[in-house]
């Protein structure tokens, strides 16, 4: 009797059916649609350079603005500090010979704040009219279009509380022919401030350079001070100084018109958000030179009442 040996038929079976598993588990899913692959993930459009610089406007703002002093801008004075609002004001000036003078706008309008240490100025041109005189007139004055400012220098009240800037104005001779020099300006300007705690000076010192009739129109050079001070949270009572000095011309060569200004600024009333409103008036009064009736009146005006408003953003 031999024995009968039963492991090569179960190793043989075993051997048969891994090599057919692969196989048939294929068949099983040979007729099945293939498994859906997961829907891709959408994503956004790419940001292009330019898209992406107005995306930061604001934060740029909100830098410049904080390296900097937070006094409020005078009444008269253009500011060294870099500003984004829009502002109107308005002149209703007495003339040393009774005549009348109203400006609307006053050669104000959008200030933009486009990098942390640059504002541009982009100015309508103001209206005038002239009454209470032989021969009234009104129209659009000479329009300063354009002004570029540069801040050099600056620190907020937490580390030194100062600021240095130049700008540079352009002004067109887009007047009417009562109002117009007839010539295009341009007017390089430096200005600084400095402050000690709620007290502020704030000064400009610029030269208008015409580039037509310079013998009759001369060459001026206007300097602005302001005493400032803040009071509580929304009053800026200030005190002003705008001096005129002509070094040439026909009419006004040698000549300085000094101007007073006293004035109070209130604000910054929150509307909504970083929207805020400022309302402010001055009276302006000439304390030189003597009044002389003559085609270039000098003082320009005998006094003025002057309000400003603006709304920055």
């Amino acid at each position: 009797m031999h024995s009968t040996n039963i492991t090569t038929p179960i190793l043989a079976w075993l051997g048969i059916m891994a090599c057919c598993w692969p196989h048939a588990a294929r068949s099983q899913t040979a007729g099945q649609p293939p498994a859906a692959s997961p829907a891709p993930v959408p994503q956004p459009p790419p940001q292009t350079d330019v898209s992406g610089y107005f995306d930061t406007w604001f934060a740029r703002v909100n830098e410049a603005q904080a390296s900097q002093p937070h006094w409020m801008t005078p009444v008269a004075t253009v500011t060294p500090r870099l500003e984004e609002e829009v502002r109107y004001d308005q002149f209703w000036e007495s003339r040393g010979n009774g005549s009348t003078l109203d400006v609307y706008d006053g050669g104000k309008g959008l200030e933009l704040i486009p990098t942390e240490t640059n504002e541009l100025l982009i100015n309508p041109p103001a209206y005038q009219f002239k009454g209470n005189t032989a021969h009234p007139a009104n129209g659009w004055l000479d329009d300063q279009f354009l002004v570029v400012k540069q801040r050099l220098l600056s620190a907020n009240e937490e580390n030194g509380n100062y600021i240095v800037s130049a700008f540079l104005g352009i002004t067109a001779a887009s007047g009417n022919a009562a109002f117009t020099n007839k010539t295009w300006i341009v007017t390089p300007t430096l200005a600084a401030g400095k402050g000690w705690g709620d007290f502020d000076i704030q000064a400009t010192t610029g030269v208008a350079i015409p580039f037509r009739n310079q013998s009759t129109l001369g060459t001026s050079i206007a300097t602005n001070i302001a005493l400032q001070y803040h009071v509580a949270k929304y009053f800026w009572p200030e005190l002003e100084f705008n001096d005129t000095y002509w070094a040439n011309g026909k009419e006004r060569g040698g000549k300085n018109q000094v101007l007073l200004t006293p004035g109070i600024i209130l604000g910054r009333f929150v509307i909504h958000g970083r929207i805020k409103f400022i309302i402010g008036g001055g009276y302006q009064v000439a304390v030189s030179p003597k009044y002389v009736d003559t085609s270039e009146q000098t003082p320009a005006y005998n006094h003025s009442w002057i309000l400003t408003t603006r709304l920055t953003f």
